[in-house]
């Protein structure tokens, strides 16, 4: 258990390897900005969508557009810190591969902090440029009164999404430290993930809606959190309670994913099985 101090240096350590892998990324300037562009432009479909939202449709599932915008900047906000701060937790099954994990495990620093700082997501931040962008034109084009509880909700609500994203990430990286095979499922279940995220989840009909909320928690990425945020929790098939402490489940999710990444971890047995 890390004393105040012990956890200071940590963070200091963190911090400091964060920024040399910055400066790395900068040497090669054209790389680096060529890096964010690409990021941006994958973001470009949420960008259409939100176009053809805001000039084609009145509304989706009973959500005005400007609330879907807001929904779906959430959303994007909250993959942008994923990918981000926990990108190289999705590698996994390429750093078992190539036999990084093993050495690793040679190092003093703990494994999950090594895994997460071994290189800096440049992509991430064109992510983030296009989700802030977003994000500023939902909260002004937002069509109801913005209160302090809306306020609070909203920003704890991108950071319970961080948080319950986070925690889907951590558990398929826990699966892919054994089986790195599962790499492949990983993203087909991000790409699940990324898919249906970005609308009012009242749409699909109930057994999708259902298992989308207690299988598989996509709801309480942004859903909930914006339902709670536009009074549209009633539609949601989470009770008030869970829809208004969703960002402290997402927490309470990571948490846990974050015990099942170490229990993993310990029980890793090599490159070779």
């Amino acid at each position: 258990m890390l004393t105040g101090q012990g956890r200071w240096h940590a963070t200091r350590v963190a911090w400091s390897i964060s920024m040399t892998n910055f400066r790395a990324g900068f040497e090669y300037r054209t790389d680096f900005l060529l890096s964010i562009a690409l990021g941006v432009m994958w973001q470009s479909s949420v960008v259409v969508f939100a176009t053809v939202l805001l000039t084609r449709f009145p509304g989706v599932g009973g959500w005005t557009s400007p609330q879907v915008l807001l929904l779906a900047s959430m959303r994007m906000c909250s993959h942008g810190l994923v990918a981000l701060l926990l990108g190289p937790i999705d590698m996994m099954g390429r750093i078992v591969r190539e036999g990084r994990l093993d050495a690793y495990l040679l190092r003093p620093l703990p494994l999950f902090r090594q895994v997460q700082l071994s290189w800096l997501s440049v992509n991430a931040l064109g992510d983030l440029i296009v989700a802030v962008i977003m994000f500023g034109c939902a909260v002004s084009w937002f069509d109801l009164t913005w209160t302090l509880w809306r306020v609070i909700m909203l920003v704890a609500g991108i950071l319970g999404g961080f948080f319950m994203e986070g925690a889907v990430l951590v558990v398929m990286s826990s699966i892919t430290m054994h089986f790195t095979g599962w790499q492949y499922w990983s993203t087909w279940l991000q790409g699940v993930v990324t898919m249906v995220s970005v609308y009012p989840l009242s749409i699909l009909p109930l057994v999708p809606h259902l298992l989308l909320t207690y299988l598989l928690p996509v709801a309480f990425i942004a859903y909930i959190p914006a339902a709670v945020v536009t009074g549209h929790v009633s539609g949601t098939l989470a009770p008030q309670w869970a829809a208004v402490a969703s960002p402290l489940i997402g927490a309470a999710a990571f948490m846990a994913a974050r015990r099942l990444w170490n229990w993993s971890a310990q029980r890793y047995q090599g490159a070779n099985g």
